[in-house]
């Protein structure tokens, strides 16, 4: 019999064909009539014959496959057919139908979620047609060779590499060694992009913003070299100083969040107030700048996607996590705080790495959310000082302000956490 959870599942599938012929009924619009291949009513009763296939599949599979074998011959039909007239249509439409065929099918066995997420993002991809098109008009061949490097380490290499316990103190796992050069790498990549779009207007607040998923360590001291040589406009520059700091925060919580999950509510009552205050010190520079100077053009990095930090940072993170297994043997939970904080001061991820890095249970959730802490603060006032000895107090003192501000925020909020 059908049931209550039948009906829905044919509904759904109704709906979401309903969806993706709103989609392309309106994409084909000027189209004269007889010229399309399908409308909303068609792509309507694809998803329908979808669901009803995947609603009876269980009790009359022979009578599901013929309904979606026919349905999609139809389909295929319909495409060759208007390939005759016209031999350079292109194929989205009945890829479109197929899918939403597809969709029904799931949806009417129950896969609600699958289907409609499915459907989602099809009439999502279907409507940046311009956007995603201007997008392959404007790339060049570095960054067509950047999307499939990275494509390769994420999609093709990281799946394959085993997720068992290796080396000294079986402190490596190969798949959680190489997610680290997939986030960083992507992090960069992801910055190339955004600087890219923001235009150069908007440069140096860009590849501020964009660096610091990679490196707020970095572009401190790249920013306090342009203040130091007067390259740029000064407000703008400690204003990206005090930006980089706050992206940094936020990054770190990210980081915490997909590496040590049970870190993360103590570490965020401490990093979030860090966080605000670099943000409000970024508006009120910007807020204060006198004149109206331009920003000053940035220049996009070379190279879009190198992988020589990434792997840099996962040789690190090897050597601290196989230090950490071996001061928590011989000194415990003290001995490896030390470690963790003297590691962050220039690079703060590797602390946060080597701590998801250690066996479940090793520490306690609070403990090990004070413990990243530490690594925090010191590499913040290192910025500061970074900032101040290149550029002096006297150009680069908004930025380290800013810097010293959030981590003293920081430690004042630690008694109320502890």
């Amino acid at each position: 019999m059908i049931g209550i959870a039948d009906l829905r599942g044919v509904g759904l599938a109704l709906a979401l064909g309903l969806l993706v012929g709103v989609q392309r009924g309106w994409a084909s619009r000027g189209e004269p009539a007889g010229a399309r291949f399908a409308g909303i009513r068609t792509y309507g009763l694809l998803g329908l014959a979808g669901g009803l296939a995947g609603a009876v599949q269980a009790k009359a599979a022979g009578l599901a496959f013929v309904l979606l074998l026919a349905s999609a011959v139809l389909v295929v039909l319909g495409y060759w057919r208007s390939t005759q007239r016209n031999p350079s249509v292109s194929g989205t439409a009945s890829l479109t139908g197929l899918i939403t065929l597809a969709c029904g099918f799931v949806a009417g066995t129950g896969s609600f979620a699958l289907a409609s997420a499915v459907a989602g993002v099809t009439v999502l991809i279907l409507t940046m047609r311009k956007q995603l098109h201007h997008l392959l008009r404007h790339l060049d061949e570095q960054e067509v060779t950047a999307i499939a490097r990275f494509a390769l380490i994420a999609l093709v290499i990281l799946p394959l590499l085993p997720d068992t316990p290796y080396g000294p103190y079986g402190a490596w796992r190969p798949r959680q060694l190489w997610l680290v050069v997939v986030l960083v790498s992507g992090f960069s990549f992801a910055g190339y992009v955004a600087a890219r779009w923001l235009g150069p207007s908007r440069g140096v607040l860009a590849t501020a913003a964009a660096g610091s998923m990679v490196s707020s360590t970095a572009v401190t001291a790249s920013l306090a070299g342009k203040l130091r040589d007067e390259e740029g406009d000064r407000a703008v520059l400690n204003a990206g100083i005090a930006l980089a700091s706050a992206v940094m925060f936020l990054r770190v919580m990210v980081l915490t969040a997909g590496l040590a999950l049970f870190a993360l509510p103590t570490f965020a009552a401490l990093a979030l107030p860090g966080m605000m205050v670099s943000m409000a010190a970024f508006a009120l520079i910007l807020r204060k700048r006198q004149g109206g100077a331009a920003a000053g053009a940035a220049a996009l990095p070379r190279n879009p996607f190198d992988l020589k930090p990434a792997l840099a940072l996962m040789a690190l993170t090897m050597a601290l996590t196989v230090a950490a297994r071996w001061v928590l043997a011989r000194y415990g939970d003290a001995g490896l705080a030390t470690v963790l904080a003297l590691s962050g001061v220039v690079d703060v991820d590797s602390a946060i790495i080597t701590l998801g890095n250690l066996p479940p249970g090793t520490l306690e959730a609070r403990i090990a959310g004070l413990v990243l802490v530490p690594p925090v603060v010191l590499n913040t006032l290192f910025k500061a000082a970074t900032a101040i000895s290149l550029a002096g107090w006297r150009k680069a003192a908004p930025g380290a302000l800013a810097l010293v501000a959030s981590a003293l925020v920081v430690g004042a909020a630690l008694p109320f956490v502890i």
